[in-house]
C-alpha cells in the first residue's frame, strides 16, 4: 500500500495518507480561486479515514460548500499554507497537491469550470464540468 506525506510551507504542520486517492481534480470554484490566489486548487481526494495530521497543530476556517455542508480548511497559522480540506459531504479531505513531498499525480477532471477567469488554462484530455457533477454531489 503506498504512503504519501507532505507538509506546509515551513514545515510546522506534517500530515500523511495511506492508498490511492478517491479521485484528483482541479477545482475553479470562486473560493478555490479566492483561498488560493490562483485560478484553481488542485485537490488529491482521500478518504477521511486515510488521512491524518502527524505534526504540529493545525488550524480551522471553515465555510459552507455548495451543499451546504462545511469546509473545513486546515493550515498552517505560522506559514498560512492550506494543506488540506475537510469536505463533510463526502467524507474525504481535498489535499493540496504542492503540500507532498512528493507528487506524481494528474487530475483526471477540472470541476466548477463555469467560474473560472477567462484566462484559464485547462489541462488538454482532462474531462470539464461547469459544476460539481451529480454522480458525485453536485
Amino acid at each position: 500500500m503506498s504512503n504519501y506525506e507532505g507538509q506546509c510551507g515551513c514545515g510546522n504542520i506534517e500530515y500523511c495518507f495511506e492508498g490511492e486517492p478517491i479521485n484528483t481534480a482541479f477545482c475553479y470554484c470562486d473560493e478555490c480561486q479566492k483561498y488560493t490566489g490562483s485560478d484553481k486548487w488542485f485537490g488529491i481526494w482521500v478518504g477521511a479515514e486515510q488521512f491524518k495530521f502527524t505534526k504540529g497543530e493545525v488550524a480551522t476556517f471553515t465555510r459552507k460548500g455548495d451543499s451546504g455542508q462545511d469546509m473545513h480548511h486546515k493550515f498552517c497559522s505560522d506559514c498560512g499554507t492550506t494543506l488540506a480540506i475537510d469536505v463533510c459531504v463526502g467524507n474525504f479531505y481535498s489535499v493540496a497537491a504542492s503540500t507532498l513531498l512528493t507528487c506524481d499525480f494528474s487530475p483526471n477532471m477540472a470541476i466548477y469550470t463555469a467560474s473560472a477567469p477567462h484566462w484559464a488554462v485547462f489541462p488538454e484530455g482532462v474531462p470539464k464540468f461547469d459544476t460539481l457533477p451529480t454522480e458525485m454531489g453536485g
